[in-house]
């Protein structure tokens, strides 16, 4: 908002219901300016319908006889109707999420990596009740990633180095780090299958970036990758860490001939695989090229 009322007089409202509901004071006017607590009121108290937004208006108002309540629900109306309107024209990617609140349970050392798995319910809720509220809003193709296969992450890899051989797979991932992604998004696929259920009218697609991402693990020189578990941003230790991605970092010549730019983030090579694969298929229940 940020408007206080020695400016009022010079600034429009950024509240766009109240800016209707409080038009700007002519001068010579004898309606009241609002009082610095009605603007706190207004910054602070959030809207979710028209009359929850003409409610506040009146609530902060030391004189409420001016107030145009009908034009400021109008004018809202009008605006959550073309929100709704561009929102069922457009594809909404939400995620991949759930990344960071893992890390934090996985970089902090005094706890153990089981830690993380008590979380995996919370994430998969509130990633659900994310899609479901862009829904409400009028979002009608909406892709739902999941997570990428940890286990083959550089950080992860020098992190936790293990020489037990029964601990990686064939391709050099670790397999306890992708079993867990695999939980996150086995979770996330039934959740995915409930909201499904629940709004019949919405294209929900799930992307496999799990899938995508080994694509290039699997077969990297088919995609043109030269070494898929090793930054080209960084230092000499395992797996090209060892050193942060900055000014003095080591450098690799061709980045394009890498699937990892620094330790823990993709180069837009790999990220050209994953598109491809959830544009095109097989990596998204609805490949977005058939789904918009």
């Amino acid at each position: 908002m940020g408007v206080s009322s020695s400016t009022f007089t010079r600034k429009r409202w950024a509240c766009r219901c109240c800016r209707r509901a409080f038009p700007r004071r002519r001068r010579g006017s004898s309606r009241p300016v609002p009082t610095l607590p009605f603007l706190a009121l207004l910054r602070s108290t959030p809207s979710t319908s028209c009359q929850g937004t003409t409610s506040v208006c009146s609530a902060g108002a030391s004189t409420s006889s001016w107030l145009l309540s009908r034009k400021c629900s109008h004018g809202l109306l009008r605006e959550m109707a073309a929100t709704k309107s561009l929102l069922s024209e457009s594809l909404v990617v939400f995620g991949e999420i759930g990344g960071n609140d893992y890390n934090f349970w996985f970089f902090d050392h005094t706890h153990s990596r089981d830690t993380a798995k008590e979380y995996i319910p919370d994430v998969i809720a509130r990633i659900g009740a994310g899609v479901q509220e862009v829904i409400n809003l009028g979002a009608k193709t909406v892709l739902v990633p999941g997570n990428f296969p940890i286990g083959c992450v550089p950080v992860y890899l020098s992190g936790n180095k293990s020489y037990t051989s029964t601990d990686h797979d064939q391709y050099g991932c670790l397999k306890w780090f992708n079993a867990f992604s695999q939980m996150h998004n086995q979770l996330l696929k039934q959740e995915i299958t409930k909201l499904k259920s629940q709004n019949p009218g919405v294209k929900i697609i799930y992307g496999d970036y799990y899938g995508a991402f080994m694509e290039f693990v699997k077969n990297p020189s088919r995609n043109g990758i030269d070494k898929p578990l090793v930054a080209c941003c960084g230092g000499d230790g395992p797996y090209g860490t060892g050193h942060l991605c900055d000014q003095n970092a080591k450098v690799c010549p061709d980045p394009s001939r890498f699937a990892n730019w620094d330790q823990i983030h993709m180069t837009e090579k790999a990220y050209s695989v994953i598109a491809n694969g959830v544009v095109n298929g097989p990596y998204a229940d609805i490949p977005l090229l058939h789904a918009c």
